[in-house]
């Protein structure tokens, strides 16, 4: 019968465990963990604070650099006040209807158009005459217009606007300045005649001056120059514009 052999010192021997790590260093490593997750966010806060305070100064400095200059002031305020336009008056020649409107009249004054009776009778004449011609042929800027009735409508320029100074600038914020300055009309010859102050103007009723003023182009072309403000708001490309809300 076979028999039960005793187990040998090799069979019965236990396998060694692993070893596991002391409690101590298990905690000293959680520790350590946490302690670096927690310098981590206030890093992060930081950091994000610096490029907030950084881009804010950067912001400030570039717009205390981007001041408006004098010379370009000048410039920008040459182009608005060219935009706008010379003063001019209106008038046709031809067969009209009751040409009595006060323009026609210091027109005929300033030596420019002859009118045929111009208060008796529906129609009229206007011609101008010869030296009105050679004026307004003198004149940059004049447009002629042929009508079906075979008259012709002028309109001819008296006055420019002339930039004379730029006496302040002020920046309100960054990009945005109030500059103060002075301008004066430049009247050419047939301008002189329809100044405010001259004496043809003058030779007119209180009400016909005001007419002419309001509706005819007559302005006080030789008055002492205007001071006036604008503001102007830098465009992204550099430029400055007129301000608007």
């Amino acid at each position: 019968m076979p028999t039960v052999t005793e187990p040998t010192d090799s069979a019965t021997q236990r396998q060694p465990e692993r070893s596991l790590p002391a409690l101590p260093e298990l905690f000293a490593a959680e520790m350590e963990m946490e302690k670096k997750s927690s310098n981590f966010f206030p890093l992060v806060l930081i950091v994000a604070l610096i490029v907030v305070v950084g881009g804010t100064i950067y912001y400030f400095v570039k717009g205390a650099q981007d001041k408006l200059t004098a010379p370009a002031a000048t410039t920008t305020l040459t182009q608005i006040l060219q935009a706008q336009g010379p003063a001019t008056v209106r008038f046709q020649s031809g067969k009209i209807d009751k040409p009595v409107a006060p323009q026609y009249e210091l027109l005929a004054k300033a030596g420019v158009v002859a009118i045929n009776n111009p208060k008796t009778g529906a129609m009229a004449t206007v011609t101008v005459t010869g030296p009105g011609e050679t004026l307004l042929g003198n004149i940059d800027g004049v447009q002629r217009e042929k009508t079906v009735t075979g008259a012709t409508k002028y309109q001819v320029p008296l006055a420019q606007r002339k930039l004379l100074s730029v006496d302040k600038v002020t920046m309100l914020k960054p990009h945005l300045a109030q500059v103060e300055y002075s301008w004066q009309w430049k009247a050419n010859r047939l301008g002189q005649e329809f100044d405010a102050a001259g004496p043809l103007v003058k030779s007119f009723s209180t009400w016909d001056r005001a007419t002419l003023i309001k509706s005819y182009g007559v302005d006080f072309y030789n008055a002492a120059p205007t001071k006036s403000s604008i503001v102007l708001q830098e465009a992204d490309n550099g430029s400055w514009k007129p301000y608007t809300e």
